[in-house]
């Protein structure tokens, strides 16, 4: 390594008097005095924001931000949405079920409606465990893991598949554990590649 020049000089502003930061052709501070003057602050106590300008939020949409963005808001939402979506399918399921030809004649109106009602609502219920429990996992495992990628949809998926299989046994717990975890990842596939 070779051994520095005797004729380069190396400089501490901040070792110098005053007087001596003018003898310097060009510094930082010389510039500074030259351009703002020496009575001007150098330093500004606003708050810098780059980008499009815009006001800063108040306490009270920080706080709707902060319910919107939690853990029990997505599960009851997402509970509400799937029952809204399991009745629509429950309706759409009872109007093609087939009908016995030797009780169409003895059918009414009034038990075909009850009928739909009761299978409604069997799909109703069931989406919307399956819809807050898969949130409610999903936004717990991100919190816990403190990133959102795709690693949290398969975990929720596994999840919310393997409690509900497990009802019928390990395997098919295990099975529905690896459906869902595969059908989550690629939803979140597709989602995020379009």
């Amino acid at each position: 390594m070779a051994a520095p020049m005797e004729s380069e000089k190396t400089i501490n502003v901040g070792e110098l008097s005053d007087n001596k930061v003018s003898d310097i052709p060009f510094s930082t501070l010389n510039l500074m005095d030259q351009l703002l003057g020496a009575n001007k602050n150098k330093t500004s106590s606003e708050i810098r924001t780059f980008g499009i300008p815009h006001p800063f939020k108040q306490k009270n949409e920080l706080l709707v931000e902060g319910v919107f963005e939690s853990c029990t808001f997505k599960t009851v939402i997402s509970c509400v949405l799937g029952f809204g979506l399991g009745a629509a399918i429950g309706l759409f399921a009872a109007s093609v079920d087939p009908v016995d030809p030797d009780k169409l004649a003895k059918q009414r109106a009034r038990d075909v409606l009850k009928d739909m009602g009761k299978k409604s609502f069997f799909h109703a219920k069931n989406f919307a465990v399956i819809g807050a429990m898969f949130a409610g996992v999903e936004c717990l495992v991100e919190s816990h893991r403190g990133q959102s990628d795709w690693k949290n949809s398969p975990i929720a998926g596994c999840v919310t598949g393997g409690a509900i299989g497990l009802r019928a046994g390990l395997k098919p717990g295990i099975f529905g554990c690896a459906g869902f975890a595969a059908f989550s990842m690629a939803i979140d596939y597709y989602l995020h590649s379009h």
